[in-house]
């Protein structure tokens, strides 16, 4: 490619001279122009060959230095040789002619003029567009690392998750076998169906809401057999948020902190309310619980211990900063967990 455009660039330039310079021979037009896109040729070849022979230069001898001279030396050779050829044979060498030694002497004295400044222009550019393909390639190299340090980032976070969830639902059914409870078994047999759909996704750099809320209700389900007169829960979304991509857990994350920071603590329980829609491009989710709400010393208003602090980084590093996730009280007690984000649909 490189070679083509030089090539093309190189026997262009000649032709052009050598049709600015033709008025002045008496031979013609084609005849010029042939002459020149040679000399251009043999330029060409010279400025190539110097370019990466010999391999190593003295220090005192620069590599755009060698080309110049390589293409001004290759000129004073390829003139003289052109003539020599053409009028070779005739009664009178081309040198006693008064016509054709003045050709000679414009054809030469041009080449020598303008190639140097040719070749010096032609590796000032060279020299840019190597620049510029350099800090592109080191912008590129950049953001591959960026991606890839996110990326980890983001599957170190996720290992956190996992986890957090699977210990604290373990830890319910641990409870239900230490009271002796005759729905134990029921609990266990639900639990390890919820696992075998939800572990699978754990890994998933990317799931959807209607997953999201799949898993909501069956670990909802979970809580509801184990607690049944202290929880009640209603899900309330849009069909046409199901396809949209969030990160896995991102809703599960929600609702297992409603239930382990709201609900369990309360004597009287309480009723988890989560609510899905999308509206002007974004995502709306929320997490509505009637438990204890925020206690001192025990949660803050920018979260809810790991689960939450965890899953708003992820939300941050998915949707580059374009995401919120806000925790309010409401009154007379619970907790609104709020999450927006771009809506972004899988592609068909």
């Amino acid at each position: 490619m490189l070679r083509g455009r030089r090539l093309l660039f190189a026997l262009g330039l000649a032709a052009l001279l050598g049709l600015i310079i033709s008025p002045a021979y008496t031979v013609p037009k084609a005849v010029v122009i042939g002459r020149e896109m040679l000399v251009g040729l043999v330029a060409l070849l010279a400025f190539g060959l110097f370019e990466q022979w010999p391999a190593r230069l003295p220090r005192w001898l620069a590599r755009w230095a060698l080309q110049v001279l390589g293409v001004a030396t290759a000129i004073a050779i390829a003139v003289p040789v052109i003539y020599f050829v053409q009028y070779h044979g005739e009664a009178v060498p081309f040198w006693k002619d008064a016509k054709r030694l003045n050709g000679f002497s414009i054809m030469l004295s041009t080449g020598l003029l303008l190639a140097p400044w040719i070749t010096v222009a032609v590796l000032f550019r060279q020299r840019d567009d190597a620049a510029r393909h350099q800090a592109l390639a080191f912008e590129l190299e950049r953001s591959r690392l960026e991606r890839s340090a996110l990326d980890s980032r983001l599957r170190l976070l996720q290992a956190q998750v996992e986890p957090h969830f699977l210990f604290n639902t373990l830890a319910n059914v641990r409870e239900l076998v230490d009271s002796g409870s005759p729905q134990a078994t029921s609990v266990l047999d639900s639990l390890i169906a919820y696992l075998r759909a939800a572990v699978p996704r754990l890994h998933d750099p990317a799931t959807t809401l209607g997953q999201e809320l799949q898993l909501v209700r069956a670990y909802l389900e979970l809580m509801h057999m184990r607690m049944p007169d202290r929880l009640q829960y209603v899900l309330l979304a849009d069909e046409s948020s199901a396809d949209l991509r969030c990160p896995p857990m991102t809703l599960l994350t929600l609702v297992e902190n409603a239930v382990r920071h709201g609900i369990d603590p309360s004597e009287e329980g309480g009723r988890i309310e989560v609510r899905v829609h999308e509206r002007d491009g974004r995502c709306h989710a929320q997490v509505i619980d009637t438990g204890v709400g925020l206690r001192r010393g025990g949660v803050a208003d920018d979260g809810l211990g790991t689960g939450l602090s965890t899953l708003r980084e992820r939300l941050q590093l998915v949707f580059g900063g374009d995401a919120q996730l806000r925790v309010a009280a409401l009154q007379p007690h619970g907790v609104c967990a709020e999450l927006e984000f771009p809506a972004q649909r899988n592609p068909a």
